[in-house]
């Protein structure tokens, strides 16, 4: 591999949707001055990305030894697991701790071969993500002094953040821009006026009923594919546990059937408003685990809301039925001031009527600071440090944040909303995770190249 004077990009996939979109802005970074290397827990597209000519690693065939966890000083290993034991449903902790080392050692491998092929500054792109081949990547790019830059949507449709060395939620406070400008204003507008919630270009297929996922055409064409390739050609990848996927998906179409005939309407009297997260996300997982169990959560919010004053929930629509219905009932039924919304509900029209909306990180929090609603914000959120919400740091003061923000009778300014709103718009930066577009892949390389020129790798980073 030739040696450019910008560096070394290592860009990571973990599917073949992610490849074929790596391969192209990798492609697009080159033509910028940069080296390009991928690493690919996917099998399938590891061989793809090599076919292509690109310098492809394949964590798979690095020996399968494991890494030993002391060069790491101070990862929560056991913290790290949390993602994978909910998004997989895996409760052995030991086996997911060996497989952690696994990655952990794999991608260790990789790095060496890549400083000797490529002496010079490295850094690593990736979507954010809990995976443990995410955090591994993530970890020894760490332990080296390599920057990593994660990928995640920003509140703006065709924008990402790019953070930095660090799975906390990026932070925008303020708010401190002066003026707002009139792509800001427009957009701000429209999406009141449409009632339009963010989805990523990536996610859109998740927003579906469940039984419309379990009969679609793709779907069961990659499942079909998913089988071959890991029981008639031995193929290896990240999200390889089939079996679970399919019976998640099954439990998710009788849960929502399950729960269809309890969903309530919007109340007469006054309600908070507590929008489900998607569960067993990295949002909660990774950066705010200690709200895992939001059906527990919704039920100690019906204790503290005040007397006459109802609970409103609703499930996230990417992945409604995925919240056990056992346990939901059994909380509508012990808090009778909970009502649990249908999620065909539009977003902005529960917004609009609530007096306060309660999130952990949820994207409706912002969302609801759009409306000039007061927003209580209880994790690890990009808003969490705007001065125009209400941070909740101790469980012990909701109940008085609760009930002065109900009795208040104005809610945020416009005016400084759309202040902060123009401070969160220049914190990302142009770009859709994904889109095979030309015009996209062209935005993004020049975003992730600017990015990189501005905040240049660490190069004291050579084993």
């Amino acid at each position: 591999m030739s040696q450019s004077p910008a560096g070394t990009v290592i860009l990571v996939s973990l599917a073949m949707n992610q490849a074929r979109f790596y391969l192209l802005l990798g492609k697009a970074l080159e033509a910028r001055g940069w080296n390009i290397a991928h690493i690919c827990f996917h099998e399938g597209s590891h061989e793809w990305l090599m076919k292509e000519g690109a310098r492809s690693f394949n964590p798979f065939a690095q020996g399968g030894a494991m890494a030993d966890l002391a060069m790491y000083p101070g990862m929560d290993v056991e913290a790290l697991l949390l993602h994978e034991q909910a998004a997989y449903e895996i409760r052995d902790t030991a086996m997911l701790r060996d497989k952690f080392r696994r990655h952990l050692h794999a991608v260790h491998r990789i790095f060496d071969e890549l400083s000797r092929q490529a002496p010079g500054p490295t850094v690593v792109v990736q979507e954010l993500g809990g995976f443990l081949s995410v955090l591994a990547t993530y970890f020894e790019a760490r332990r080296r002094k390599w920057t990593n830059y994660f990928i995640e949507p920003s509140f703006f449709r065709g924008r990402v953040f790019l953070t930095p060395d660090s799975l906390a939620a990026p932070s925008v406070a303020g708010p401190a821009s002066g003026q707002v400008s009139a792509e800001v204003e427009k957009y701000l507008a429209d999406a009141v006026a449409k009632q339009s919630i963010v989805v990523p270009l990536k996610d859109r297929a998740h927003y579906r009923k469940p039984i419309a996922k379990l009969i679609d055409r793709r779907n069961l064409r990659r499942l079909v594919e998913k089988f071959l390739d890991k029981y008639a050609f031995g193929k290896q990848e990240e999200f390889q546990h089939i079996g679970g996927h399919i019976s998640r998906h099954a439990r998710m179409y009788f849960s929502h059937r399950k729960l269809r005939p309890h969903y309530g309407g919007l109340p007469d009297l006054p309600f908070v408003y507590f929008p489900f997260h998607v569960p067993a996300d990295m949002a909660l997982t990774i950066r705010s685990p200690r709200f895992l169990d939001q059906i527990a959560l919704v039920g100690k919010l019906a204790q503290m809301v005040p007397p006459g004053v109802m609970v409103v929930a609703k499930e996230h629509p990417a992945l409604v039925g995925a919240l056990s219905a056992t346990a939901m009932l059994s909380m509508l039924d012990q808090h009778r001031n909970v009502v649990l919304l249908s999620p065909e509900v539009n977003n902005y029209t529960v917004l609009r009527k609530a007096r306060a909306v309660i999130t952990i990180n949820s994207k409706s929090g912002a969302e609801a600071l759009l409306l000039g609603k007061p927003v209580l914000v209880l994790g690890d959120a990009f808003y969490r440090c705007c001065r125009l919400v209400h941070a909740i740091d101790r469980p012990e003061d909701l109940p008085a944040i609760l009930k002065s923000v109900i009795e208040a009778e104005a809610g945020p300014d416009h005016g400084h909303v759309a202040c902060y709103f123009q401070d969160v718009w220049a914190r990302s930066t142009p770009g859709e995770l994904y889109d095979l577009a030309p015009e996209n892949v062209g935005l993004f390389a020049e975003s992730v190249d600017r990015q990189l020129r501005q905040a240049p790798a660490d190069q004291e980073s050579r084993p």
